[in-house]
């Protein structure tokens, strides 16, 4: 039973791993920016499972994942978060995470992570009862430098529109505004979560 389990993990891993390779590949400038681009997703990959890895594969909070992947660029400190304490599943952990991952990426670039200006709120709320209940989670930046788009093609994109929010049974949305990104996914709860705890 351990074996098989450990087997599936892994399994889901390469999955991961070759989706972010094909898709980093089909957008990659030159092989240098290709060997850089995955470097740093897998990198993102790999903060996601130390964080399984600690809390025993049972899930990880939603601010703990979002904090490791965004701290490594630093002013962590303009993030703000508030939302019930939700424990995301590993499969959620892992798709969520690289989309927290490409979020940050985005905003060291040219958003709120690249200056001394603006604020990025995280925020989540479900809704609904019982089967029906709903994970609702947006990242938004506010009063940063004029907003550089992802790309309707780039892999951050993709990302963001498509991959992470279909992972999770789930739609995402992304908007920009003048001066902060908007990201938003809805997702049935049932798919993203382990366990609710009480309000942060």
């Amino acid at each position: 039973m351990l074996m098989r389990e450990v087997n599936h993990r892994v399994k889901n891993q390469y999955s991961v791993i070759l989706s972010m390779i094909r898709e980093t590949n089909k957008r990659a400038k030159s092989p240098a920016e290709f060997e850089r681009e995955v470097r740093e997703r897998i990198t993102a990959l790999a903060r996601s499972h130390d964080l399984l890895v600690m809390g025993d594969w049972k899930g990880v909070p939603v601010f703990e994942l979002l904090l490791s992947q965004a701290k490594s660029f630093g002013n962590e400190e303009r993030i703000s978060m508030s939302g019930p304490s939700i424990i995301l599943s590993p499969n959620a952990v892992q798709y969520l995470g690289i989309a927290f991952h490409e979020l940050a990426t985005n905003s060291a670039k040219y958003g709120v992570l690249s200056g001394d200006q603006g604020q990025i709120s995280v925020a989540w709320n479900t809704t609904g009862s019982g089967a029906s209940r709903l994970l609702h989670l947006s990242w938004t930046e506010t009063d940063g430098p004029e907003v550089q788009t992802l790309g309707e093609g780039g892999f951050g994109t993709v990302v963001l529109k498509r991959v992470a929010p279909e992972a999770i049974g789930g739609k995402g949305n992304l908007e920009y505004g003048p001066h902060g990104i908007t990201w938003s996914v809805e997702a049935p709860l049932a798919t993203v979560e382990t366990s609710i705890g009480s309000e942060l």
